[in-house]
């Protein structure tokens, strides 16, 4: 009973988190806005690079490859990529340190009008906050995923959504890929790009 009732307790934060988030219309609205930008880049002939540190790069992985590939319909590919090269990040990590290895992959393929994805449940990662640095340089925008009080990310993104439970990252997590999913599905529905036929 009593590894039961650990599982029941691990769901029953979870939905804790979830249904805090939920319950602040302000998140809603921030999860529209960021949906609004994403179309609108897409729409535009732009495209959307990801970026995040371990589950948060499954995260950035999984929200490009739902895009370039398929979520729910047969749609056309659209334009995102995570930066999760396993060659781009030792090669930029060996030469310009841990902190440049995102910053170095958007100094080199983002451009005016793309966005960047960012990814932290701290928003305090050095690479990320190096990421965005670049992208808002190259006159990207920026939409930021963040958790606890969003640190350094939160006044640099021109669209924050957060998580704000300030407990194990597991959490926030889980909330992350829900409004990931709920980002895609935005897309997918408002897109003219992805209503087009194949």
């Amino acid at each position: 009973m009593d590894k039961e009732n650990s599982i029941y307790k691990s769901f029953q934060e979870a939905q804790e988190v979830l249904r805090a988030f939920v319950a602040n219309e302000d998140n809603l609205s921030q999860i529209a806005a960021a949906g609004e930008l994403l179309v609108s880049t897409i729409d535009g002939g732009n495209k959307i690079i990801s970026c995040g540190n371990g589950g948060s790069m499954s995260d950035a992985m999984h929200f490009a490859e739902e895009l370039s590939g398929r979520f729910r319909d047969d749609r056309p590919a659209l334009p995102a990529i995570a930066i999760s090269d396993a060659a781009h990040i030792t090669c930029a990590a060996n030469d310009y340190g841990f902190k440049g290895i995102f910053s170095r992959f958007v100094s080199g393929l983002g451009f005016k009008n793309d966005v960047l994805l960012a990814i932290s449940t701290s928003g305090n990662s050095e690479n990320i906050i190096e990421a965005v640095k670049v992208a808002k340089a190259k006159e990207m925008k920026v939409v930021a995923l963040t958790g606890k009080d969003g640190g350094k990310l939160a006044q640099m993104a021109d669209v924050e959504i957060r998580v704000p439970f300030t407990g194990y990252a597991d959490r926030i997590q889980e909330v992350h890929i829900k409004i990931i999913h709920c980002l895609i599905e935005f897309i997918e529905i408002h897109s003219r790009v992805a209503s087009a036929e194949n």
